[in-house]
């Protein structure tokens, strides 16, 4: 059996993860999963298999993976920052200073061992401001401790605790030394921090899409820096704060974006938070152009990337990270339907069906924000504006009625009532 496009009956899937994404899979119409060794169209894997199998895969023309071969060069902490930093000082020397500074967006960081010397240099010209530590390549808050004397990595230097998985060759780098923000945004004294999907079809050329919903993440505890040991006031992930000991799982610690843009549009009004995610839709594009000539890009790859954006009390966003498997477990009823509709509209996007003509600018949830350069909003009537007045074609934390656009764009599956 093969899959529709060329007339057959279904797609034949694998998926080696068991959350949110296993039951969307399971749902979709003509999908039909394949155990071991059978042969697939598509492939929902986690990076392990990735990094065993992949170079050893033929892929027929219509097959997709949502991983690409070196995705870690935009999810590793480490090589994210060395990207950008590269990527900023090409556009110094080949644009200027005032495109160069589009990309201050991300905190001062040094990938440690290799740049000891240098950090330490950055760390004795601020004495008393709070670093944080990180390991490149964990997730979900593990590992991460903020310090403000040098003793206390000079004792992580000393101690024996890098694990075997540091040893590993692929891991040259184990830690980034981060300068942290100290004067995050508060909302009822705590702090939080955006967590926004970007879906990558193609790098070459680059096309991106950005997904309207996405949470803030919040910490359980009162932000102060009179202790830089409580873990639940400075880290926000959600496998943190699940752990601490007054979180209730029905109220969870998420806002949904469009709550949060509302709350933020009421405080500080429209056209300052309208200036707001044009800041973090520069972001999304200037670090995906950052890996753009690195990435190995394959016909056969896409990749669905978490955004952590944390914003300052300035209102300037700044970049933590870029995961390159965010969770997809839910922790509240709001969150799974959430997320299962963003693994529908993936899917939608990806196209296995065929039923899309490529010329879409939108799909669902997802808006076209980048396709070989930036997308404009349909409403723009070029005859009256000058180019000032292009709106990006971006709605992050805006309406998101997927259900009725959906219905308008696509044909139904063969055999399928329509909805």
């Amino acid at each position: 059996m093969l899959h529709f496009r060329e007339g057959r009956s279904c797609v034949r899937y694998k998926c080696g993860l068991l959350n949110t994404i296993q039951v969307v899979l399971r749902q979709r119409p003509g999908w039909v999963e394949v155990k071991d060794e059978g042969e697939w169209d598509f492939n929902w894997c986690d990076v392990g298999w990735l990094r065993e199998n992949f170079d050893h895969s033929y892929m027929e023309e219509h097959v997709r993976i949502n991983h690409f071969r070196n995705h870690y060069e935009l999810t590793r902490k480490n090589l994210m920052v060395k990207n950008l930093k590269r990527y900023r000082k090409n556009l110094e020397r080949d644009v200027g200073c005032m495109e160069a500074s589009k990309c201050e967006f991300f905190p001062c960081t040094f990938a440690l061992p290799s740049e000891y010397h240098l950090f330490v240099e950055e760390f004795k010209r601020s004495p008393g401001s709070t670093w944080i530590m990180k390991p490149v390549a964990k997730s979900q808050g593990k590992g991460i401790f903020l310090f403000r004397k040098l003793k206390d990595i000079m004792d992580w230097k000393k101690d024996g605790t890098r694990s075997e998985e540091q040893k590993d060759a692929a891991q040259v780098e184990s830690y980034v030394a981060q300068r942290y923000i100290e004067n995050p945004y508060l909302i009822n004294g705590r702090k939080f921090d955006l967590r926004v999907y970007v879906l990558v079809t193609s790098y070459v050329p680059l096309k991106a899409w950005l997904y309207r919903d996405g949470f803030g993440r919040f910490s359980s505890t009162r932000f102060s820096l009179s202790s830089i040991d409580d873990k639940y006031m400075h880290l926000t992930n959600v496998a943190v704060q699940k752990t601490a000991p007054d979180y209730d799982p029905e109220k969870g610690c998420k806002w949904q974006l469009q709550q949060l843009r509302r709350y933020l549009t009421a405080k500080h009004g429209r056209e300052t938070i309208e200036t707001l995610f044009k800041e973090i839709d520069n972001i999304f594009v200037r670090s995906l152009q950052s890996v753009q000539k690195v990435i190995i890009n394959d016909k056969h790859c896409f990749e669905l990337y978490g955004y952590d954006i944390l914003l300052d009390q300035n209102l300037k966003p700044w970049l933590i990270e870029v995961n390159a498997s965010p969770s997809h477990t839910p922790s509240s009823q709001e969150d799974y339907e959430m997320k299962c509709s963003l693994l529908e509209d993936t899917l939608n996007v990806v196209d296995m069906e065929g039923r899309l003509t490529g010329k879409e600018k939108r799909v669902g949830g997802y808006d076209l924000m980048w396709n070989d350069g930036p997308v404009y909003r349909e409403d723009v009537n070029l005859g009256t504006f000058g180019s000032a007045c292009f709106s990006a074609n971006t709605h992050l934390g805006c309406v998101n009625d997927r259900e009725k656009q959906l219905r308008r764009l696509l044909k139904p599956f063969p055999g399928q009532k329509r909805m």
